[in-house]
């Protein structure tokens, strides 16, 4: 019994973190509900509801160029960079700019070291010396999501 349970849940967290496809969308990470039109506030819902799961809706601007680890994406005004609960799954590293997404998952307001900011910067092919120019943390709007929908 105990097998069978283990290779049910392989299996089954195998099978979430795969992409999937429905017609004119790609999920990937965990598959989600979600409508045609997510109107979402940041300004007013960052602060008030900070721990509850949401989907918001925006337009790649930007993914990590050598895994597709994170991805930086419009919303309203803001810009706001995503990245995978547990690095559990990736989206792909290029084509995809430009594509409405549906992120579902926990939004929140970070500091981003200045490491971090190198590291991503490095990531995304910048030079030496742009990453060198780095010296301060930034203050960002944050998104760790369990599930991504890209619209093809």
């Amino acid at each position: 019994m105990k097998i069978f349970i283990k290779t049910f849940s392989i299996f089954y967290f195998s099978f979430l973190s795969y992409s999937q496809s429905d017609d004119n969308y790609k999920f990937y990470g965990e598959l989600f509900e979600f409508s045609e039109s997510i109107n979402y506030n940041l300004e007013k819902d960052i602060f008030l509801n900070s721990s509850s799961k949401v989907k918001i809706e925006g337009e790649i601007l930007s993914s990590c160029p050598m895994k597709g680890c994170w991805m930086k994406i419009s919303v309203e005004k803001d810009t706001v960079l995503v990245r995978f609960k547990d690095y559990g799954f990736f989206v792909p590293k290029n084509g995809i700019e430009g594509k409405s997404t549906i992120i579902n998952g926990k939004l929140s307001v970070d500091t981003l070291s200045i490491a971090q900011l190198q590291h991503y910067a490095e990531d995304a092919g910048k030079s030496k010396e742009e990453i060198a120019l780095i010296s301060k943390p930034e203050i960002t709007i944050s998104f760790l999501a369990d599930g991504v929908l890209i619209k093809e």
